[in-house]
């Protein structure tokens, strides 16, 4: 994989954390680690020039950290069922289909930033949720998601904008 040209908005997955406007902040990846295959459940993180294309936050937890946020609400599902027309999207409940409820009773999904890994359409199998989110603590993996201490998350969410991209190399 060639590395696109980074941009000083862009940001950056190294060894040390992710690099953005300058600062490098420390963070978790996918238990499986870095993968240019990714699959359902591998609990990887995807190689790629992703992009940010939502944020989601708890409203009885935050403020929206932007305009552009949209609420989580009570029967606010993600599909991850490779078999489900759906697969890879915000669902409702009641749903019949594998999923992962996104108003969690911890604080993990409390801000969620959605990159558009394997989005739309979604190959089967090829992986959901790939979010970047609050991690549980330092040095804790992922299921394949890109997460942060709570105060770099909400640093971050102040500071991107929709389409911003998230450029993680094959480290």
């Amino acid at each position: 994989m060639t590395v696109p040209a980074q941009g000083p908005h862009d940001l950056i997955l190294t060894r040390q954390g992710l690099r953005f406007q300058g600062r490098m902040l420390p963070c978790s990846i996918g238990k499986g680690g870095i993968t240019t295959q990714k699959r359902e459940g591998d609990g990887a993180t995807p190689v790629g020039t992703h992009r940010i294309a939502g944020m989601l936050y708890r409203p009885d937890r935050l403020a929206a950290p932007a305009p552009w946020a949209r609420a989580i609400g009570p029967g606010d599902l993600w599909s991850d069922d490779a078999a489900d027309g759906a697969y890879n999207s915000l669902v409702s409940a009641p749903y019949g289909h594998s999923h992962e409820n996104l108003r969690r009773a911890d604080p993990l999904y409390d801000l969620v930033l959605v990159l558009d890994w394997n989005m739309p359409p979604a190959t089967p199998g090829k992986g959901s949720a790939i979010f970047i989110h609050q991690w549980r603590r330092p040095g804790y993996s992922t299921e394949g998601c890109i997460a942060f201490s709570r105060p770099v998350l909400h640093w971050l969410a102040a500071r991107i904008e929709l389409g911003t991209r998230v450029i993680v190399p094959p480290i």
